[in-house]
């Protein structure tokens, strides 16, 4: 039998710590080992038995999450995600807590916790899974297992034949999810000054995206902001897919520019890569350089082949430089991927590709 996950749950809400582990023990690949109250009970717990997985609020009484995140990388590192309202100073503490090696991130509404919490078991569920297989860690959890029939690009954009024009602007697409808030910062950081349109999706929550864009913004020598419907591909620009919502490359003559909506998810998630790749694949075509970076499952991997088989170049993050070797690995199983490379190279590679 395989083993479990086994998951701490850190959070001074009994209600939440009640419905997280409703949620994680009808999995049958996770185990709860415990509850806690705040970081000084989660301490005690922790020297009885390790966890796979910690799941932690950040707002806690004695001593907060960020703080405890901290002493937790510094002295025993172990997967975490971040289960935490997101308001306009929380978000900033979520970003932090990235930052200090919180590999995955559940927003958690202030009011009606419970319910969104039932309704977003299969998110939950399949973060915990895919911060267990993040690196560095010393525990190897269980391979995710599926919970239900996932939805395709078809919902959202049918396959439909190319409409393509040939320009020499080139345009650049990237998809990431776990550990892609930093290879994002490493791979946007790089681009410079009149670097070639970017368009991206990060799986995050909603309103999330927009405090992330907007950090990128002040690190980054070419302009970051969460896409708008209706936003312009413009040179020395990236924009990020916005939180619970799909975005799309579409083209107007010679103007590439982005479509923003709902829909149901795509591969389990929304926003989806494989919807911004299959839209490059109609609207772009050749015109597309595409690159899937470290994340758990395989979002992304039927749009990028789609990309490559109407003469795209496509190119896969490496195993050794990924948190999660699961998105650019099944890109590379369906043969969608022209090149393979450590995330260092990856934005010398698309600028060089772009001319």
């Amino acid at each position: 039998m395989p083993k479990k996950i086994r998951v701490l749950i850190v959070d001074d809400s009994a209600v939440v710590r009640q419905t997280l582990e409703d949620i994680l023990s009808s999995d049958s690949g996770i185990e709860v080992m415990g509850t806690a109250i705040d970081p000084y009970v989660a301490a005690e717990r922790m020297k009885k038995e390790v966890p796979d997985v910690i799941t932690l609020d950040i707002e806690m009484p004695r001593m907060d999450g960020l703080t405890f995140l901290q002493k937790l990388m510094k002295q025993h590192p172990i997967p975490v995600v971040i289960c935490s309202s997101v308001a306009e100073k929380g978000t900033q503490n979520a970003l932090k807590a990235l930052e200090y090696g919180a590999v995955e991130f559940i927003n958690k509404p202030k009011v009606g916790t419970k319910k969104f919490l039932e309704e977003s078991s299969i998110r939950l569920i399949d973060k915990v899974k895919a911060a267990a297989m993040a690196r560095p860690k010393a525990i190897k959890a269980s391979k995710p297992v599926k919970i239900s029939p996932k939805l395709d690009a078809d919902v959202i954009i049918p396959m439909g034949k190319p409409q393509t024009l040939t320009t020499t602007e080139k345009i650049c697409l990237v998809g990431a999810s776990t550990g892609g808030t930093e290879a994002l910062r490493g791979f946007l950081e790089a681009q410079p000054p009149g670097c070639p349109p970017i368009a991206i999706v990060q799986h995050m929550p909603e309103h999330f995206t927009a405090a992330f864009a907007n950090r990128l913004n002040t690190i980054c020598r070419i302009d970051v902001k969460e896409a708008r419907d209706g936003d312009s591909m413009l040179r020395g620009q990236a924009l990020i897919a916005p939180g619970d919502k799909h975005m799309l490359l579409k083209r107007s003559g010679a103007r590439y520019y982005v479509e923003v909506k709902s829909g149901p998810l795509v591969s389990r998630h929304r926003p989806s890569v494989d919807v911004l790749f299959r839209s490059g694949a109609r609207y772009g075509g050749a015109n597309v350089v595409a690159a899937i970076m470290t994340g758990m499952g395989d979002d992304g991997a039927k749009g990028m082949r789609e990309l490559h088989d109407v003469g795209a170049y496509t190119i896969a993050q490496d195993e050794e430089t990924c948190v999660v070797f699961g998105m650019p690995q099944e890109a590379i199983k369906q043969g969608g991927v022209d090149k393979i490379m450590p995330l260092q190279n990856i934005a010398r590679e698309v600028v060089r590709a772009c001319g």
